[in-house]
């Protein structure tokens, strides 16, 4: 069953004014949970204050203590209630008795229709789960898997041969089609979105899946020499050290020694560590933008620089999977004079590549979001195995999500 959304999922996270004597609402907790995912979601962990949360509930700081004893119980009261909530919404479409195609859709619809009412906050778990605690992570993982189960269960209904590998894969590919839309603001009907998601859905459950061959025996062709300028070297680690354990997590002194210096040198680079992760924005949006040149440059159509556009963004993400985290999760963080001109850099980065795409442009925005996602989540699910193979499944679903099944099954494979 599908726990009552009522309170949380489909009404405003704030409370009603009311008219008479004021009494404590009996869903106090679950506004607070959902006001605390949708600051979390839209600023990161960090820069968020109890204060803030508080006021918004239209409480005070003391009355918000009552109910949770510090900030950290919040995140992860927020991750599991959106965990279980999304499960039980895809429990509650799931009919195992329906054919699978009409199953699929009505399960596509049910997780659809709950990230729509819930899109602000929906992308907690996706970028801020680093801040939870290995034990507090690994049960709202549990969560995650079986929702993961049941959309397997319903794929390999409809493919009851296909390797069980391709079947996670899709399953991972769906789900993160779908939970694209809580990482961007472009507006769109209730009604079209749910047909478009729906329609990428099929998309990729009909995508052609290139074969993974073996493992080669041996030991693993080591690609890449390291750059000797201390500033990139910097710029790499502080990357990947922001990627995995947050901004704020972060330390000056770490950094330098992943770069093989002391702390007071850093500072010969970078003025502070806000210095640095605007840095590593502007780094990634030139990485992004030429990858679209070298894709324009080198196209044949305006469907093939859309693949060749995924084929590099894919590319460049599995090389350092920290990026994305990094790239999409710590606007917040960066100095307020660097965030609008940052934003309309990857605004344009996105519009240039859904111009590419036949058809009504904003739901190509959507799609361009889904087959960002589909980096991401199924590059997750991969741990990012850059083999060749591996990254032309990868290329394969963006292609579906891009251009539709159809089209990109059609397609010749980049060269």
């Amino acid at each position: 069953m599908v726990a009552d959304r009522s309170e949380v999922g489909l009404a405003d996270a704030r409370p009603a004014a009311e008219s008479g004597p004021r009494r404590r609402p009996k869903n106090r907790k679950a506004q607070i949970v959902r006001v605390a995912a949708r600051a979390f979601a839209e600023r990161g962990y960090h820069p968020v204050g109890v204060d803030e949360i508080a006021a918004e509930v239209g409480i005070s700081g003391p009355a918000l203590y009552r109910h949770f004893h510090n900030k950290y119980a919040m995140l992860v009261a927020a991750a599991e209630m959106g965990a279980q909530q999304l499960l039980d919404a895809a429990k509650a479409a799931d009919d195992p008795n329906l054919e699978p195609e009409p199953r699929l859709t009505a399960l596509f619809r049910g997780i659809t229709e709950y990230t729509i009412d819930c899109r602000r906050e929906g992308g907690l778990y996706r970028w801020e789960r680093r801040y939870l605690e290995r034990e507090d992570r690994a049960r709202i993982r549990v969560i995650y898997t079986e929702l993961h189960a049941t959309m397997e269960a319903a794929i390999a209904a409809l493919y009851p041969d296909a390797d069980p590998a391709d079947i996670s894969l899709r399953a991972a590919a769906v789900l993160s089609a779908i939970g694209s839309v809580t990482a961007h603001r472009t507006a769109l009907s209730n009604t079209r979105l749910v047909g478009l998601l729906n329609e990428i859905c099929w998309d990729i459950l009909r995508a052609d899946l290139p074969p993974v061959p073996p493992h080669p025996a041996g030991d693993p062709i080591v690609r890449g020499l390291p750059v000797i300028s201390k500033r990139e070297q910097l710029l790499t680690e502080a990357i990947r050290i922001f990627g995995r354990q947050g901004y704020h997590e972060a330390s000056i002194e770490e950094i330098g020694a992943a770069a093989g210096i002391n702390a007071s040198s850093v500072y010969r680079y970078f003025a502070s560590k806000a210095d640095l992760l605007a840095a590593a924005f502007h780094r990634t949006g030139e990485r992004v933008a030429i990858a679209n040149a070298e894709a324009l440059s080198e196209a044949t159509s305006r469907s093939d620089a859309a693949v060749r556009i995924a084929e590099r963004f894919a590319r460049m993400t599995f090389h350092m999977p920290e990026i994305l985290p990094v790239y999409f999760a710590e606007f917040s963080n960066l100095p307020a004079s660097e965030q609008h001109r940052l934003r309309s850099i990857q605004r344009q980065n996105v519009l240039e590549w859904a111009n590419l795409l036949e058809g009504d442009q904003v739901e190509a925005r959507f799609r361009v979001h889904a087959a960002i996602g589909q980096v991401v989540d199924v590059g997750r699910r991969l741990r990012f195995d850059s083999r060749p193979a591996q990254m032309a499944r990868v290329a394969a679903l963006m292609s579906a999500v891009l251009l539709g099944a159809d089209t990109a099954n059609a397609a010749e494979p980049v060269a």
